[in-house]
């Protein structure tokens, strides 16, 4: 198969090229246009006149346990099918006085956006395109896996996601931990306090490392670059933290002050984000509006307003091409990044979105909220697909886990050298070779399996990302925790607490 690129995209003509593709696509136009038009339809919105309405059709005045706002839909509904079956544009019906339906329509209005903005959209479509085609290549490979050998994976994945203890505390800052993060090797956790500071710690050890110091309000969140501690060097930016300050600091590894600063918001930064390219950083803020900003030359690229109340997080796609924020007016709205339209409107909380979490499936979003619980949503039917009753209280952080192919990828390698090496067991080479591939693809399957939570009733618990159910729940010392991360090897899950500390959770018969 070809790669997929922003220029083959345009030319590839298959998505229509069954005559089986050009009807299914035409039945979906058809519903789309009965639907819009049903819309224009000016329907009575008083009960009994809905009633004599659907009288003079000969529809059912009532059926049990309708509402009146369910009655008017079926009337809006049936009036759309008898207007598409004799193909008028549209049905005559009563409608309300002139009092009641002087509303003004609302005309769609854009705004202008910058040649930098333009480039920025067509480069995230070349590096999201591959991405998305490679992984849901994998998916149909993956789909072909045997029921034995899923059953077997999620057991051992299982069994180690409710061995997690407690492995360590620290006091972190003078006030609340806001969020932690672990870095993509594993091995550095930054922490963001209430106090102004970003601070690196040493994992499991919790030594410091160093100090950032750049912000004089509350820090709201912290993201890593996706390369950091991997390949990206430690003089360029490896860090993003966003404040009640109103900024965005970009930090590198080697210096305690930061390589820019992001200026723009009007109102305090809450959640921030890394695009998977590196190139980009997305800032949550309580002025109703996330940013798109340009990481390497620090300029605003995208005011993206949406939200009616502040904007409390934000989050990118593995592949890319989509955002999602969440606000204090309990929407989360999805964004493709490379049209700038909205691709999904996370409705359903009755209070608050605090986090937001794509899972690596692609398709999959968690939100985390003040209604106490969790919310998974599906992108292909735009629906929400479960609801966790998660905690007692707030659920201020949700994540998914998320492997990294790296390191794996180096311990197959090396098996399969020693493999090759040894000359006098060439009989157990096959058996080497087999094991490898096993690994690969247990560790394949392990990402996205299960995701952790962080709640104000001073929990950390972990849910299966399949069935939805609590695999463990895990006790802290804070009555608040206010964030919550896993790393990329599965060894080590943090917290942090309102309580000024975070804590280190492991499996228990598991070295580290």
């Amino acid at each position: 198969m070809s790669e997929l690129t922003f220029e083959t995209l345009i030319d590839d003509g298959n998505y229509l090229g069954s005559e089986r593709a050009r009807l299914e696509n035409k039945v979906l136009l058809d519903e789309l246009e009965r639907k819009k038009k049903a819309r224009s339809l000016a329907v009575p919105t008083d009960d009994n006149r809905v009633k004599a309405r659907l009288r003079e059709i000969g529809e059912p005045i009532t059926l049990f346990g309708e509402r009146a706002a369910d009655r008017r839909d079926r009337l809006i509904y049936v009036l759309s099918q008898i207007n598409a079956a004799r193909g008028d544009d549209a049905m005559q019906v009563e409608e309300e006085s002139s009092d009641e339906s002087s509303e003004d329509e609302v005309e769609e209005f854009y705004s202008p956006g910058s040649l930098e903005l333009l480039e920025s959209r067509r480069r995230i479509a070349e590096y999201s395109l591959p991405r998305a085609q490679k992984r849901v290549a994998q998916q149909r490979i993956d789909s072909k896996m045997p029921l034995g050998r899923i059953i077997d994976i999620r057991k051992k994945v299982f069994a180690e996601v409710k061995n997690f203890a407690t492995l360590g505390s620290q006091i972190g800052d003078e006030r609340p931990i806001a969020q932690v993060r672990f870095s993509p090797n594993s091995k550095i956790l930054a922490t963001g306090s209430w106090a102004g500071n970003v601070k690196l710690w040493n994992v499991p050890s919790c030594t410091p490392i160093r100090t950032l110091r750049g912000h004089n309000d509350r820090v709201g969140g912290v993201a890593w670059h996706p390369n950091a501690t991997l390949t990206q060097s430690e003089e360029s930016v490896n860090l993003v933290s966003g404040a009640g300050d109103t900024n965005v600091h970009l930090w590198s590894l080697n210096s305690e002050t930061p390589l820019s600063t992001l200026k723009g918001h009007q109102d305090r930064v809450c959640r921030v984000a890394f695009h998977p390219s590196g190139n980009y950083v997305a800032s949550a803020s309580f002025d109703t509006t996330w940013r798109l900003w340009d990481a390497t030359t620090s300029k605003e690229l995208l005011l993206q307003e949406g939200h009616s109340k502040e904007v409390y997080s934000v989050e990118f796609q593995d592949d890319g091409a989509l955002a999602a924020s969440g606000g204090m007016d309990a929407i989360g709205r999805v964004w493709d990044l490379r049209t700038g339209r909205t691709a999904m409107v996370l409705d359903g909380h009755v209070q608050a979105i605090f986090s937001i979490s794509f899972s690596p499936n692609g398709y999959q979003i968690a939100t985390g909220s003040g209604d106490d619980t969790i919310r998974i949503w599906d992108m292909r039917s735009l629906n929400a697909l479960y609801t966790i009753p998660a905690h007692l209280s707030n659920v201020a952080d949700v994540r998914f886990f998320r492997s990294v192919d790296a390191p794996l990828s180096s311990q197959l390698l090396a098996k399969s050298h020693l493999a090759d090496v040894d000359m006098d067991e060439s009989d157990d080479k096959p058996q080497n070779q087999a094991s490898g591939t096993s690994d690969a693809e247990e560790w394949r399957y392990r990402s996205g399996l299960y995701l952790a939570s962080a709640g104000y009733d001073g929990l950390v618990k972990l849910w299966s990302a399949d069935d939805w159910q609590l695999l463990r729940t895990l006790p802290t010392d804070g009555g608040k925790v206010m964030s919550v991360d896993l790393t990329s090897d599965a060894k080590l899950l943090a917290s942090g607490t309102y309580n000024r500390n975070f804590q280190i959770f492991a499996p228990e018969e598991l070295p580290v």
